[in-house]
């Protein structure tokens, strides 16, 4: 198997940065879609998959939780990363002379408050380093992009405003995917465990589908919803839990929960980033 690791984005993204970081053996391997880095990684071009999925400011990732369970890989670990953006320029061009600025909408959302204060146009695009190529491209020194330092380098911008967030603890967390579980051992250390769902077309049955979490103490940390197959009436769930599936208490918790649902897929058993006991 290749020793690559796929990332949604272009050289220089922040994905880049985090895959690079978290897997430095690895020759990241950027995707132009979610779905291509994950296509990567079921074709064997590459070893991992690694997906931001949320952020502490931003929120959810659009269209992460729909994809995961059809990418029909196996979540084998989870990053917690802390993102400064940059605000990039041409080498002509000055924060006052700025009419737009280009970036990931996350990025965007996660400097919203700076971009009014400079009062410039948000511009939407696929991705943070692909803003940069972008500016560089265009040769106007009025339009800047949101990224990485490191995609200054690659495209020959400069740092117009440095490390720019509007909030100190904007954090991105990452999942990484592979064709095979790498399940960790139930005693090796805090451990998450991430499943799929659909619940009975009955009054109450989320409600008391996940009741055994709160009877058998276990901590639910994420409940996402999302359509399946077009209908409205099909709500399938992506959870998160705190535990291993080898331990009772997780057992029972799913035991139950099954009890009242169609349908139920472990995605996952992976080791808990240690920025969860921060």
């Amino acid at each position: 198997m290749t020793d690559r690791i796929s990332f949604q984005g272009e050289p220089g993204a922040n994905s880049h940065i985090a895959c690079s970081a978290a897997y430095p053996a690895l020759e990241p391997l950027p995707c132009p879609s979610f779905e291509d880095a994950f296509a990567a990684v079921t074709e064997g071009k590459a070893r991992y998959a690694m997906i931001p999925i949320e952020n502490s400011v931003a929120g959810r990732v659009a269209d992460v939780h729909h994809l995961i369970p059809e990418a029909n890989l196996f979540i084998v670990a989870e990053r917690f990363v802390p993102i400064t953006h940059q605000l990039l320029g041409l080498p002509n061009a000055t924060l006052d002379g700025l009419k737009a600025v280009r970036s990931h909408p996350q990025a965007l959302g996660q400097c919203r408050k700076l971009l009014h204060e400079l009062g410039v146009e948000a511009v939407r695009t696929a991705d943070t380093a692909g803003a940069a190529r972008e500016v560089a491209e265009l040769g106007d020194p009025s339009i800047g992009a949101l990224a990485s330092s490191l995609a200054a380098q690659i495209y020959g911008l400069k740092v117009l405003k440095a490390n720019l967030a509007d909030a100190q603890h904007n954090t991105t967390r990452f999942l990484t995917f592979a064709r095979a579980e790498e399940r960790p051992d139930a005693d090796a250390g805090p451990s998450m465990t991430s499943f799929v769902f659909r619940v009975r077309n009955v009054p109450a049955a989320l409600y008391k589908s996940l009741g055994g979490f709160a009877t058998n103490g276990v901590n639910l940390t994420k409940l996402e919803s999302y359509l399946e197959g077009g209908s409205f009436s099909a709500a399938m769930f992506y959870a998160e839990a705190e535990g291993h599936l080898d331990e009772k208490r997780v057992q029972m918790a799913l035991e139950e929960l099954q009890f009242f649902s169609t349908s139920l897929r472990i995605l996952g058993v992976y080791p808990a980033d240690p920025f969860r006991r921060k």
